[in-house]
């Protein structure tokens, strides 16, 4: 296991200690709004974890007192940053297979947004993206894009009805409305509420908990239940077969057996 701490730029951070990865969002003076730049930066940080064999977990959060506030609006309205008369969306040429929503979606690596505070907007569809959502009891998700003239920048609308169904996809899409931690905890929008001084540490807990299995299972697992939201029962049933068979042949696999059977923690290595 290795531990490192680089700063890719001011605005976004990434620290790897153990198995487990961690992006911060380090905009605390601007509630950690999106920048060109933190767009780019965090695609590349993801696909960075998701291509290191000892990175088993990424967690994601925010500096200061949000996780994301979305899109930077001010910056837009002057006509720059995202938005913006002088963006690169502006112009619709942005390729959009390489932002982040749709990396937190392909890559194979468990992610957790660890929610220390709002994630409005764009926060919010990164938020959904994630694998496991984790609230501090004062963080709150916003939907509040047709508040702004917007609809979802990245994939808000294909995430949110399989969450909560489309009934209550389109109740939050269409009144823009802001949800509490224990609302959102209510509607499964996230998995757990914490004290704020617990998340950092419930999210490493988690992350650790993932970690301790079989990276291999656990990879395949994700690719199963991503490939399974779009396919019909029979095509999936084939290809978890398909999946199943090298995990019998790996080492991880006999290591599994032998720990059960000795009655001890496993030492899985990814292999």
């Amino acid at each position: 296991m290795v531990s490192y701490r680089r700063a890719m730029t001011d605005q976004l951070l990434l620290e790897v200690d153990g198995y487990v990865a961690t992006i911060t969002f380090n905009r605390p003076d601007r509630m950690n709004t999106i920048t060109p730049t933190m767009l780019g930066q965090l695609s590349e940080r993801l696909l960075e974890a998701d291509a290191d064999p000892e990175v088993r977990a990424i967690i994601i959060t925010g500096a200061g007192r949000a996780w994301c506030a979305g899109l930077d609006i001010a910056a837009a309205s002057s006509g720059e940053g995202i938005g913006g008369d002088s963006s690169v969306g502006a112009t619709g040429e942005f390729d959009l297979r390489s932002a982040p929503p749709v990396v937190l979606h392909k890559i194979d690596t468990p992610t957790i947004a660890a929610l220390n505070g709002g994630a409005a907007g764009y926060g919010m569809d990164l938020a959904l993206g994630c694998d496991i959502r984790l609230a501090a009891e004062g963080a709150k998700l916003s939907a509040a894009y047709t508040a702004r003239g917007l609809v979802p920048e990245s994939g808000g609308t294909w995430l949110l009805p399989r969450i909560v169904g489309m009934s209550k996809a389109a109740e939050l899409l269409y009144t823009a409305r802001t949800l509490t931690a224990a609302e959102a905890l209510e509607l499964d929008l996230v998995s757990e509420v914490v004290p704020g001084d617990a998340l950092a540490d419930r999210a490493r807990q988690v992350a650790g908990e993932i970690a301790a299995n079989a990276p291999l299972a656990v990879r395949a697992a994700k690719r199963m239940m991503r490939h399974a939201m779009t396919e019909d029962f029979e095509d999936h049933v084939q290809r978890q077969f398909l999946a199943l068979l090298p995990l019998f042949g790996t080492k991880d696999f006999r290591e599994a057996l032998s720990a059960y059977m000795e009655k001890r923690p496993a030492n899985f290595e990814g292999q």
